[in-house]
């Protein structure tokens, strides 16, 4: 899942940001609500962690121009502002969520999950295809009960595809939601660890989960 932080004190911005890769998340960090709209304009974020008080544009107003352009990424709205007030006003400009600093991480984990779930309509945690269990909370994969092994890069793809099981996903979107903005799209490291993640998934399983539709993309999910 790729999320974009906009805060503007870098030691917070740096400290979520390694947080959030260290649980898997691609992440994009912007210090200023002016390179925080642009990121959020050219990119498709799962999720954005908005600070409201930035410098050249504030939060709410980047907030606001976003709604009105008809984006509807999910946004959780992160600041010092803590009077009901300001909670009222930031859900009621398009926030999907709102949580006062200080704060502990494991809650704005939970938090996020919360909204990538919502963002691909999943209500459970778990994520089941077959015989294949994905736990979003514990970032986590079971295949017929066995535990799968997986890297964080393996099992972010995998989340991916399992919350879009049984449809198509391009290797552009899988680009998109899996690596940050310095990755470099031109390899073929997605094709590598589609391949890893193929080979500890379907292994030994007369059932294959993962297919490439070629020219296309690739789909998670049990035959047809």
């Amino acid at each position: 899942m790729r999320v974009l932080v906009v805060e503007d004190y870098a030691p917070l911005a740096t400290s979520l940001a390694r947080g959030l890769r260290e649980e898997g998340y691609a992440v994009d960090v912007s210090g200023d609500g002016e390179e925080g709209l642009w990121f959020a304009r050219q990119n498709p974020y799962d999720v954005i962690v908005l600070d409201l008080m930035l410098p050249k544009l504030d939060g709410r107003e980047l907030l606001r121009r976003l709604r009105a352009e008809g984006n509807t990424v999910h946004v959780l709205i992160l600041t010092a502002l803590d009077a009901v007030a300001d909670r009222v006003a930031g859900l009621d400009l398009g926030a999907d969520d709102y949580l006062v600093k200080p704060f502990a991480f494991d809650e704005l984990l939970a938090r996020l999950r919360v909204q990538v779930r919502r963002a691909y309509a999943s209500v459970d945690t778990t994520l089941r295809i077959a015989d294949l269990e994905v736990d979003t909370r514990r970032r986590t994969a079971r295949r017929g009960g066995v535990v799968i092994a997986l890297s964080a890069r393996e099992y972010a793809l995998l989340e991916y595809l399992a919350h879009r099981a049984g449809e198509v996903v391009t290797r552009t979107e899988l680009w998109e939601h899996v690596y940050d903005f310095a990755a470099e799209p031109g390899s073929n490291v997605l094709d590598v660890y589609v391949g890893y993640l193929r080979r500890k998934l379907d292994d030994g399983h007369a059932i294959k989960l993962i297919h490439t539709r070629r020219g296309q993309g690739y789909v998670l999910g049990e035959p047809a």
